[in-house]
């Protein structure tokens, strides 16, 4: 038997997506969920939920409860920007931190779609709709992913 390669098809047809987002900066946070459902529902998601929360660090335990309600995959999306204070390497470390654990506990794909940026405009340059929009991209590599992880599941 020689040897296989599995990918993840952008079609999430039957899937029920969840998003996470942070609204701290609000702007930018609707940007990265529309790119995100935008993406979903072209894929062909059966169901889109999408939880808001004030900031990030909470995002990590909203990714929990939105696999608890029966999502194949969720995308966790935010705004961390750079201040004055160390603040910022505290939420945005603890928050990837525990988006990833949450994957690994649980095997459903959990996308980083948080931006940590050094300053608002990097942040909302890539909250824009359209190419480079990392609600988007991070929508993407959680269908791909959830997609991989089934045809894995189900290869002999």
């Amino acid at each position: 038997m020689g040897p296989r390669e599995l990918t993840g098809d952008l079609d999430a047809a039957g899937m029920h997506i969840g998003i996470a987002a942070a609204t701290f900066h609000q702007e930018i946070s609707d940007g990265l969920v529309s790119g995100a459902r935008s993406l979903a529902e072209e894929a062909g998601a059966e169901s889109i939920t999408v939880v808001s929360v004030p900031g990030s660090f909470e995002l990590p335990l909203v990714a929990a409860g939105l696999i608890g309600a029966g999502c194949d995959a969720v995308i966790a999306v935010g705004a961390v920007i750079r201040g004055d204070t160390d603040h910022y390497e505290h939420v945005a470390h603890r928050a990837s931190e525990g988006l990833m654990r949450v994957a690994l506990d649980t095997g459903v794909p959990v996308a980083f779609g948080i931006l940590t940026a050094d300053d608002r405009e990097a942040a909302v340059v890539r909250s824009r709709p359209g190419a480079g929009n990392k609600g988007a991209e991070a929508a993407d590599a959680a269908i791909r992913t959830a997609r991989a992880l089934q045809s894995l599941r189900s290869a002999p």
